[in-house]
């Protein structure tokens, strides 16, 4: 055989091996939810979330009655389609037909602030 093609065998054998794949299943473990954001008000700067950090409004956190602190989620204002990925930290929101709670940097890059609340879709990964 010719050298050139060996090479370029071995090469190809060589990428398509580290190629990352999938995980089976994996989209399984994604979770989409429909609803509501809205955000927090100014007087919350600076007083600790339920996971003992100190909110601040400048970061990109949110607050979700169920999801496990720590876990991005990504916030999609379906009005505009414009998204931001927050990190929760909080518990909440505590008004019915709400999801989370997003912080004012967040609500900023979706630009719901003027609306104050806005109709949203969150996708995140559950934690095994």
């Amino acid at each position: 055989m010719n050298k050139k093609f060996l090479v370029f065998l071995s090469y190809s054998f060589f990428l398509f091996a580290c190629h990352r794949k999938s995980i089976p299943g994996a989209e399984g473990n994604t979770v989409t939810e429909t609803g509501y954001a809205s955000f927090y008000s100014d007087s919350f700067d600076g007083k600790p979330t339920s996971n003992g950090e100190i909110f601040r409004q400048n970061k990109l956190t949110a607050a979700h009655k169920k999801i496990a602190f720590g876990t991005n989620v990504k916030v999609t204002n379906l009005s505009n389609d414009r998204s931001v990925i927050v990190r929760i930290n909080d518990r909440g929101p505590f008004v019915s037909g709400r999801i989370i709670d997003l912080s004012k940097a967040a609500a900023k890059q979706i630009d719901m602030i003027g609306a104050g609340v806005a109709k949203v879709k969150i996708e995140y990964r559950r934690k095994p």
